[in-house]
């Protein structure tokens, strides 16, 4: 029988997994991803169509797991998507379905 996954993977995996268990949150990170630069809480809002403060509920969850990683720019907070956990995240929905772990990248 085939090794378990390591536990602390597993975890971090799951970790990921939860964050992005709200289709809001898929929505946001899509958003940013295709944007690629920085953007303002206001900016988001008014893509997502969603009240600021559920749209800073779901930023929050999603710098967490570091998907997103926060800018300050004065008394502003920018979000921009964390290009090292997108690359990680595709192998961990792989890892999960049993194809083999790829090599450890850094910043997830």
């Amino acid at each position: 029988m085939a090794e378990l996954l390591e536990r602390t993977v597993a975890a971090q995996y799951a970790s990921w997994f939860r964050a992005l268990a709200d289709p809001s949150r898929v929505q946001i990170v899509e958003y940013l991803a295709r944007a690629a630069r920085p953007m303002s809480v206001g900016e988001i809002v008014g893509a997502v169509g969603l009240a600021q403060s559920t749209v800073s509920q779901h930023l929050k969850i999603l710098a967490d797991v570091r998907f997103v990683l926060v800018d300050q720019v004065g008394n502003a907070r920018h979000y921009r998507i964390n290009d090292a956990c997108v690359s990680c995240f595709p192998s961990a929905a792989d890892v999960v379905m049993g194809r083999p772990a790829p090599a450890p990248i850094g910043g997830c």
